[in-house]
């Protein structure tokens, strides 16, 4: 898969089958739109290409009251990869961009930009200045410059509520992973190169691995049973912290803590996944640092129950919660421009 950070160049616009949009945690209605476009391209001889956007358009116009983010973008392109996609273009939202009219939008990029000869997009996509563009709009302009244009409707869950970004976010808020797993098709992950910390948990008896976290607002925190992919050949079992760290730092700065049970070693500069299976508890800020370490013995502790209640210590049963595996590869971002 190819990653271009806005249009590109001349030797690379190729004619492909695109679809644009956030993707952000590329769940299951995601990856059936997806599913589509590859059908749709596979028939037509096209690559698939993707546009999205960095920072999400919400975050450019509200920043103090955009939503948490379900993803980070290597998570984003990651899953993007895994559900076939031959190209990602991502666009820098800026004043400009929002700015452009609809038209302009069709002509610059879809048109002479991306060269794409047939498009998909969801139930609710808009596009141009004041999101004045629609299905209807796009589907006109297409009649004009030459390619095809469909729009795929709701994916629903067994009850009937519609499979969202919304919905996933909202589940992973309130902590509920099983919500949010049955959503995404898979566990909630995040991955990231494993950075020096201040060895606070090492003094504490739990050392763990840092994992910085890009954005302030994530959209899950707390203490959790994690599993670690990207040290060894096999995931290893841990416990996680996700959050600000309340009594121990007042910068702000959101981190991803992960202690694992049953392994010692180097692993700086490591590329590793995490994925989330259950919620222990809340973050909380003790009074000092022995409160802390007797709370992260208790939640080593469960971590351990909850493993072994699978039938083995520190490993998922086949076919339990989080036993599922998502492929990742380091390779996501094979090449960026």
């Amino acid at each position: 898969m190819r990653v271009f950070r806005g249009l590109p160049n001349a030797e690379s616009r190729a004619p492909c089958a695109l679809t644009i949009g956030n993707f952000d945690g590329v769940h299951r209605g995601h990856q059936a739109l997806l599913a589509h476009v590859r059908a749709a391209a596979d028939a037509r001889g096209l690559p698939v290409c993707v546009m999205t956007f960095e920072p999400h358009p919400r975050e450019f116009f509200n920043p103090a009251g955009a939503p948490p983010r379900i993803a980070m973008l290597r998570d984003k392109l990651e899953a993007l990869r895994m559900n076939g996609v031959d190209r990602v273009v991502v666009e820098h939202f800026n004043q400009r961009f929002a700015s452009q009219s609809p038209d302009a939008f069709v002509e610059r990029i879809i048109v002479n930009g991306l060269h794409a000869r047939w498009v998909m997009i969801g139930d609710d996509f808009r596009y141009g200045a004041k999101r004045a563009g629609d299905f209807a709009s796009l589907k006109a302009a297409g009649e004009r410059f030459g390619f095809e244009v469909e729009q795929m409707q709701t994916v629903a869950d067994p009850s009937g509520a519609r499979i969202s970004s919304s919905g996933v976010r909202a589940a992973l808020v309130a902590g509920d992973l099983d919500a949010a797993r049955a959503a995404l098709g898979r566990d909630y992950l995040i991955s990231g190169h494993v950075v020096h910390g201040l060895k606070l948990g090492r003094d504490l008896g739990f050392p763990t691995l840092n994992l910085p976290i890009a954005h302030k607002r994530p959209a899950l925190s707390g203490i959790f049973v994690v599993r670690v992919h990207g040290i060894g050949s096999e995931p290893l079992p841990g416990v996680a912290s996700l959050g600000l760290r309340p009594t121990v730092d007042d910068s702000g700065r959101v981190l991803l803590e992960v202690h694992l049970l049953d392994w010692h070693g180097d692993a700086y500069g490591k590329l590793v996944r995490v994925e989330f299976l259950k919620k222990l508890r809340d973050e909380e800020k003790f009074v000092d640092l022995e409160t802390l370490s007797a709370a992260i013995a208790r939640d080593v502790a469960g971590a351990r129950a909850w493993f072994a209640a699978l039938g083995a210590p520190g490993a998922a049963a086949p076919g339990a919660p989080g036993s599922r595996s998502t492929g990742f590869s380091t390779s996501a971002t094979d090449r960026i421009r």
